[in-house]
């Protein structure tokens, strides 16, 4: 499978294109808004998710619910389109860089300065239009039907946030529905209550002082088999492929798997996860240190993937920056922002990760409907049962 998106954050819509679905997967739409509707949410948002209510249009490849083998091509609209019409306009229009919002003072941490040398575009807002994080809503559709996708085969996805700034929640051992229960009504998107009201109490301070703040979120996948991925090309890996997509989501700087940068200081001994076998389980491991992978492919233990968020460029207290017409030293300019969007990254990184797994699930049980599909699976899993023999 594979997918492009387009269009700006003041623009009139977000597309995303999927092309590799196959046919006769059922779609749920409701299902489809909530993913959008979860992204929303998260204390430390700023006031553009008051004006947005995301919901996708599907206008292409599915056809009375079902898929039709054909591209799938999804349309979120920008509500707050209206108000940036005339800026915004794909045809020329005339103003001073005033009316027309030019930006000229770049933002440190943005593509801003980088995009507009690269490009060789004289007003950055054509470069902070796209590289926007207003980009996820179209990635987060597009990971939603990878979601049903997988659900499908029984694969399960939840994401929860294990620290913002120098709060970390605390871990607790629990089955992947009750994650999903009890961090959907955290505003934080943690488990731990306790550690909950100290995040929230440190993003309000955060806000108050005109900053902002990052953190680590963790995405678990369960019921994963074993074998997706390769060992035999660097690009076939899927945890590579993983860890491309996660580090692909505006602001993340860093990802690990399963104790992660913890296996730098401890013996080898302390690191590997013993392999066990029983009649009803077939061959699995007594721990799951390495976060379901070894040599690049799924081990049949849970995709254990965290995350590291920077807190967000775009201040109420702007940084110093040089003006790229006078060359002159200038605050930033500031766009609407969040104090804190670790909470909504965590819903985003869920569907970039579904994404990647879904597709290696198509590349390695791959046919052109839903039900040869099945039957690629339920062989490979009685392939399994016998195996060596």
């Amino acid at each position: 499978m594979r997918y492009l998106t387009a269009g700006e954050t003041h623009g009139p819509q977000l597309t995303a294109i999927v092309e590799g679905l196959p046919s006769n997967l059922k779609i749920d739409f409701e299902e489809l808004n909530y993913q959008l509707h979860r992204r929303q949410l998260g204390h430390g948002r700023g006031k553009r998710m008051q004006i947005e209510k995301d919901t996708a249009r599907i206008v292409g490849g599915v056809r009375h619910g079902r898929t039709t083998g054909a591209p799938v091509a999804l349309v979120i609209e920008n509500k707050d389109w209206q108000n940036w019409a005339h800026v915004m306009n794909v045809e020329p229009v005339e103003g001073t860089d005033e009316e027309l919002r030019r930006v000229h003072r770049p933002r440190p941490g943005h593509a801003d300065l980088n995009g507009g040398l690269k490009y060789n575009l004289k007003d950055l807002r054509n470069v902070l239009e796209r590289s926007s994080a207003r980009e996820t809503a179209a990635r987060v559709a597009v990971g939603a039907l990878a979601r049903q996708l997988l659900a499908e085969f029984g694969i399960k996805i939840a994401g929860q946030v294990i620290r913002i700034g120098e709060i970390e929640a605390r871990r607790y051992d629990l089955p992947i529905d009750e994650i999903a229960r009890i961090t959907e009504e955290s505003p934080v998107r943690v488990v731990d209550k306790e550690a909950e009201a100290k995040m929230i109490e440190h993003i309000d301070k955060i806000r108050s002082e005109g900053d902002s703040i990052g953190g680590v979120v963790e995405v678990i996948v369960e019921g994963v088999p074993i074998g997706l991925g390769s060992h035999v090309q660097y690009d076939r890996k899927l945890d590579a492929r993983i860890a491309m997509a996660v580090v692909s989501i505006n602001a993340f700087k860093g990802v690990e798997f399963g104790i992660g940068f913890e296996a730098g200081r401890l013996p080898g001994s302390k690191v590997h996860d013993e392999i066990l076998y029983s009649e009803d389980r077939g061959y699995y491991r007594a721990s799951n240190r390495l976060g379901g992978f070894e040599g690049g492919m799924t081990n049949g233990m849970p995709i254990v993937v965290r995350g590291v968020m920077k807190p967000i460029p775009t201040l109420l207290k702007p940084l110093v920056s040089v003006d790229i017409d006078t060359k002159q030293p200038f605050k930033a300019q500031v766009e609407r922002t969040d104090s804190c969007a670790v909470p909504a990254a965590s819903v985003v990184m869920e569907h970039v990760v579904a994404w990647e797994v879904a597709n290696a699930f198509l590349e390695k049980f791959g046919g052109d409907s839903m039900e040869e599909i099945r039957a690629n699976y339920e062989q490979y899993l009685k392939q399994l049962e016998r195996y060596p023999g």
